[in-house]
């Protein structure tokens, strides 16, 4: 038997968490732990220098940065290569990543 029945999607635990659960969890912090005071706590360590909170500073006022991905496209007939020349090819690629 494949085990389908265990991917997600599942009646009783698959999907997404109600939004409801996900607002009481957000109740739940913000009074243990004021937001104000959080975000006055990471303003000072900024102030101090502190790399990682610069980090996320900048992540939450500007968000991420894009990330490029280099993507390469070779066209080759491979019908009119030779056993030898597919051979270097895969070679050359592989030790490119």
């Amino acid at each position: 038997m494949d085990k389908r029945k265990n991917n997600g999607g599942h009646p009783t635990n698959g999907g997404r968490k109600p939004k409801i659960d996900e607002i009481k969890l957000i109740e739940t912090m913000d009074a243990v732990l004021a937001p104000v005071s959080a975000w006055t706590a990471l303003s000072l360590k900024v102030e101090e220098g502190d790399v990682q909170a610069i980090k996320t500073w900048l992540s939450y006022r500007y968000g991420m940065p894009k990330q490029m991905i280099e993507q390469t496209t070779i066209n080759i007939d491979a019908g009119k290569l030779t056993d030898e020349e597919i051979k270097k090819i895969n070679d050359s690629l592989e030790s490119k990543y």
